[in-house]
């Protein structure tokens, strides 16, 4: 087995267990409460069993502590909203029902059907309506979080670097022509506010189209139902059973479900379609408010120097700011990515300084074709 390996799926596991106690620790509902502790201890127990196979290669090794990044993954947490945690775990518990799988076909052993269990039980817990994951200001764009792409926490990372990343490709190539202050200031202001306009109506068609094309399916499986329920109710039973349930379970279930035409739509509408009924979709002007905003938050790091500095030194502090935002932006993926701190920081800075050089190069080549 290879050591670097065990000690990354070990440490993985700790952090699992680490965020799962600690969203439990923040619920009111005494059900949400057991089953997220009861997630927390059994992953407790998959730590404990990497372990024992990393101390028969490395003896002296100690069980590690929850990582920097899962700390600081829980402090986002306060400010953006607990649903990107909730996110990250529904997509560890996948990655590691896929690697069961594929260790027991891989060993000649057959699944079990059972291997996605945590998987199907976190998303149940993501979809209860009594799961707590409220944060700070920032989170309120969470309880609309499909309007804001996935999460808050991901519209902010990348909202932010599509405005850092234009406005600074924008101000080099403007600064690179050697044009006065003023244009440069004008220019990147009239970038921003483009590329901020662009971004939320962009956002508010997306979301408003599919507020639209969910409205449709709904009306389309109400229809559905009216015209063949025992149909729509075998689809329901098979749904209930590929999520885990034996037949007689998933046949209960759903006969529940169809005890009135509007349990048996809201069922069809959250099993079937996977819409939230009460959002369809979020709400676009939400979704446009959000991305103007986090986009000019990027744009304005580039061209905030020029409006108190010129000539070299304003364009020296824009580099320098548009490195640490960028740094800050490829350190803030790793929460999404689980990828090295300073290798996604280090990456994203590389991408934006080449875009800057580019378009630095070709601004200083016009400037000296219009000059001559």
């Amino acid at each position: 087995m290879d050591l670097n390996k065990l000690k990354d799926q070990l440490q993985t596991e700790v952090d699992t267990a680490f965020l799962y106690d600690s969203i439990a620790a923040i619920q009111s509902d005494d059900t949400l409460t057991r089953v997220l502790r009861s997630l927390s201890e059994i992953e407790k127990g998959h730590a404990k069993h990497m372990f024992d196979k990393v101390l028969t290669l490395e003896p002296n090794y100690t069980m590690p502590s929850p990582s920097t990044r899962a700390k600081f993954q829980l402090k986002l947490g306060k400010i953006f909203g607990y649903s990107s945690i909730i996110s990250n775990l529904s997509s560890i518990e996948k990655q590691f029902a896929v690697n069961s799988i594929k260790n027991k076909i891989k060993s000649g052993e057959k699944p079990t059907g059972f291997e996605h269990n945590h998987l199907n039980i976190i998303e149940a817990v993501n979809n209860n309506a009594a799961l707590n994951v409220s944060g700070g200001f920032l989170s309120k764009f969470e309880s609309r979080h499909k309007s804001v792409g996935g999460n808050a926490l991901r519209a902010a990372v990348l909202g932010s670097n599509d405005g850092l990343v234009s406005n600074m490709s924008l101000v080099m190539g403007v600064a690179g022509a050697a044009v006065s202050n003023d244009t440069i200031l004008l220019t990147g202001i009239a970038g921003l506010l483009a590329g901020a306009i662009s971004m939320a109506l962009g956002e508010w068609l997306s979301v408003q189209s599919s507020r639209e094309l969910n409205q449709r399916q709904i009306e389309l499986e109400t229809e559905e139902l009216e015209a063949s329920p025992e149909e729509e109710k075998k689809e329901l039973v098979l749904l209930y059973q590929a999520k885990g349930m034996n037949a007689v379970e998933a046949q209960k279930l759903a006969d529940k479900a169809f005890e009135n035409p509007q349990t048996a739509i809201d069922a069809i509408i959250t099993e079937e379609l996977g819409i939230d009924k009460e959002e369809l979709g979020g709400s676009a002007w939400e979704a446009a408010i959000a991305s103007f905003v986090l986009f000019a938050i990027g744009a304005i790091i580039p061209l905030y120097p020029f409006m108190f500095l010129d000539g070299k030194n304003a364009i020296l502090l824009s580099v320098g700011s548009s490195v640490v935002g960028l740094f800050g932006i490829g350190a803030a993926i790793t929460l999404l990515t689980g990828k090295s701190v300073l290798f996604s920081g280090f990456r994203q800075v590389s991408f934006g300084l080449v875009a800057a050089a580019v378009t630095y190069g070709i601004g200083s080549l016009i400037g000296v074709s219009l000059a001559g």
